[in-house]
């Protein structure tokens, strides 16, 4: 698979392992900015690694659940609903 992809793109010499584009999106919105975040936090959870956020000792999914993670974080406001 690696191989294939690597034909298919001139700036290789053989193999390609990691995506070469990518495509910064503005967060503009605070919604948009927990949507991104829960996506990054359920990414161990969907590669079979843990089976909550929280769980994964690197994520800051753990931070949002009353636990200490590893890194200092700095946590993101929750979402306020507007009436």
């Amino acid at each position: 698979m690696m191989e294939r992809a690597g034909k298919k793109n001139s700036n290789n010499a053989g193999f390609q392992f990691w995506q070469q584009d990518n495509h910064p999106l503005e967060i503009s919105s605070q919604s948009m900015a927990w949507q991104k975040l829960e996506y990054i936090h359920n990414n161990p959870v969907e590669a079979g690694i843990v089976e909550k956020p929280e769980d994964y000792l690197y994520s800051s999914a753990r931070d949002y659940n009353s636990l200490k993670g590893m890194l200092d974080i700095i946590l993101l406001d929750p979402i306020t609903e507007t009436v």
